[in-house]
C-alpha cells in the first residue's frame, strides 16, 4: 500500500501530511463506507482539531453524518464506534514526535480496518473517485459528551476489580501529556490503586518527554516510582493504546519481557499466539512451555488484526496476541491494542506478588534498536539494498515477511523499513548484551556506508 503503512498513515503536518490529504481520506472513506453516519477522533496533538475539522468536512461532503468525540484515546473511539456500528476515523499518530499527526481508520465492528479494507479505500484516494453529495444532501456533525466515561465504566467491568483493590498497589502512571491523561487516573483510582502521576496534563507539545514510551523517555517515571515507593509504574504513548512498565525497583521492564509474563498466564495448548517478525524469544518460549502455536506477521498492527481475525474465522483460539512494545491484544475482550486494560491484566498478576519476580524468568534476553533515518528514497534504496546483501552473505537463513531477519539459534537480528517514519530500523536480540549489540551495530555499519557511498 501507498498510503497506508503499518498502522495508518503518518507524517508531519504541513509537509507529507495536510488538511487537504486527511479531507480526500476522509472523502474515501465515507465513500466505500456504506453508512449514514461515521465517528471522528483525535488525540492531543497541537494538530488534531485542524485536521479532524478535514476529516469532518470529508465525510460530510459525501453525505455522512459525523459524531465528534474529541479529544480521546484511541481505544475509547473503537469501543465507542463498534457498541454503535459506526465507522470511525481517529486523528493520532501514536507514539511519533509532536510534529507528526495521522489517520487511523476504524469498521463498524470496532476493529481497525484489514489491509483489503484499507487497499480500497485507498485505491478511491488515488483515483480521486468520491461520491460527492448534493447541496441538499451533505451530512451534518455533532459533539459527543461522555465516550471517555463509557470506556472507563467498560473497563471496570472488564477486569478482575476485587483482586486488584485487595492487593492495596500504589500505581505510578505517565500518559505522556497524550489522551490517557482523559482515562488512565481515574480508571487506576476506580480500581483501588493508589495513583501518583507524572506527565498527566494533556498537552499535544508533550513537554515532559517525547511520546514513545521507551527507557530512555522514562526516567521521571522511574523516579516517580521509586519516591512514592510505588508497586509499578506504567506508561503510554500518545494515543494510549500502549502500556510499558517500570518495576517497584525503579527499573524498567522490557516489553518484551511483560508480554512474556501476560502471555505464560492466557496461554494454554491448543492455543495460537499472532506476533510481528521482531518477536522476542521470551515469547517462543513461553509458547513452547506450554505447547501454544506462534504465528508471525509483518510489523504494524494492521498486521496483526488481519492474522488474528483470519484464525479466529478459521476457530482458531487466539487470547493474546501482539508487540514487544506495549501493544498488547486480548482479542476476547476486544480486537484492539488498548493500554489501559493491558495496565490493568498486569496490576492482576502484580497482585499476587511483585513486578521483578513476575518478569524473572523473562530476562535472560538483551535487546537493541538501532534507527537510522534516511532524506531521500534514493537513500531508502541504497540502505535496502545493502540488507539484501547482508543477508545473502549471513551464515543463516533470511525470513522475509518483513525485512529481513537473521536468526543464529543464540541471537537474531532483523532490518526493516519503519512504516510510520523515515528510518530504517535494526533489531537484535541475544542473551548477551554485547552479542545483541554486535550484530546490530554489523547490519548498522553495512547501511550507513551504503549511504555514504551514494553521496
Amino acid at each position: 500500500m501507498r498510503l497506508f503503512g503499518s498502522s495508518g498513515t503518518r507524517g508531519v503536518v504541513g509537509d507529507g501530511l495536510t488538511p487537504e490529504f486527511v479531507l480526500r481520506i476522509a472523502k474515501a472513506a465515507g465513500t466505500a463506507w456504506e453508512t449514514d453516519r461515521a465517528v471522528v477522533a483525535r488525540d492531543t496533538r497541537t494538530t488534531g482539531e485542524m485536521l479532524t475539522n478535514a476529516a469532518v468536512s470529508g465525510l460530510e461532503s459525501v453525505g455522512v453524518d459525523v459524531d465528534r468525540l474529541g479529544p480521546t484515546p484511541t481505544p475509547s473511539a473503537v469501543r465507542y464506534a463498534g457498541d454503535r456500528a459506526r465507522p470511525a476515523i481517529v486523528i493520532t499518530a501514536s507514539h511519533n514526535p509532536p510534529e507528526y499527526n495521522g489517520v487511523k481508520l476504524v469498521g463498524a465492528d470496532g476493529v481497525e480496518l484489514a489491509v483489503e479494507d484499507l487497499e480500497t479505500i485507498e485505491s478511491h484516494v488515488l483515483a480521486e473517485d468520491f461520491a460527492t453529495a448534493a447541496w441538499d444532501e451533505v451530512g451534518e456533525s455533532r459533539r459527543i459528551e461522555g465516550a471517555n466515561r463509557e470506556y472507563v465504566s467498560d473497563l471496570l467491568d472488564a477486569v478482575d476489580r476485587e483482586a486488584i483493590a485487595d492487593a492495596d498497589l500504589t500505581v505510578a502512571l505517565d500518559p505522556g501529556h497524550g489522551a490517557g491523561a482523559l482515562t488512565s487516573p481515574e480508571f487506576f483510582r476506580r480500581l483501588g490503586c493508589d495513583v501518583v502521576t507524572v506527565n498527566a496534563n494533556p498537552d499535544g507539545h508533550f513537554p515532559g518527554r517525547e511520546s514513545e514510551p521507551v527507557e530512555e523517555n522514562l526516567a521521571d517515571l522511574k523516579s516517580l516510582v521509586r519516591a512514592a515507593d510505588a508497586d509499578v509504574g506504567i506508561a503510554h504513548d500518545g494515543d494510549a493504546d500502549r502500556a510499558i512498565f517500570v518495576d517497584e525497583r525503579g527499573e524498567f521492564v522490557a516489553g518484551e519481557a511483560s508480554l512474556a509474563a501476560l502471555a505464560a498466564a492466557e496461554l494454554g495448548p491448543g492455543d495460537t499466539t499472532v506476533a510481528a517478525v521482531n518477536v522476542s524469544q521470551r515469547l517462543v518460549d513461553v509458547c513452547d512451555a506450554v505447547g501454544a502455536d506462534l504465528e508471525l506477521t509483518p510489523i504494524g498492527a494492521t498486521n496483526i488484526i488481519t492474522r488474528i481475525r483470519e484464525l479466529t474465522a478459521e476457530g482458531g483460539s487466539v487470547p493474546i496476541a501482539g508487540e514487544g512494545n506495549g501493544g498488547i491484544f486480548f482479542p476476547e475482550y476486544r480486537l484492539v491494542r488498548d493500554g489501559a486494560y493491558v495496565g490493568a491484566k498486569f496490576l492482576e498478576l502484580v497482585a499476587e506478588g511483585p513486578v521483578s519476580d513476575l518478569i524473572e524468568p523473562y530476562t535472560a534476553y538483551e535487546n537493541v534498536r538501532i534507527n537510522l533515518p534516511y532524506d531521500e528514497e534514493a537513500e531508502l534504496d541504497a540502505m535496502l539494498d545493502a540488507a539484501a546483501h547482508f543477508a545473502d552473505a549471513a551464515d543463516a537463513e533470511p525470513n522475509t515477511i518483513d525485512g529481513y531477519r537473521l536468526d543464529y539459534g543464540d541471537a537474531w537480528v532483523l532490518v526493516r523499513p519503519s512504516g510510520t517514519e523515515p528510518k530504517v530500523r535494526v533489531y537484535a536480540e541475544a542473551k548477551e548484551g554485547t552479542r545483541a549489540k554486535e550484530l546490530a551495530e554489523r547490519a548498522a555499519a553495512a547501511l550507513r556506508d551504503a549511504v555514504e557511498a551514494t553521496c
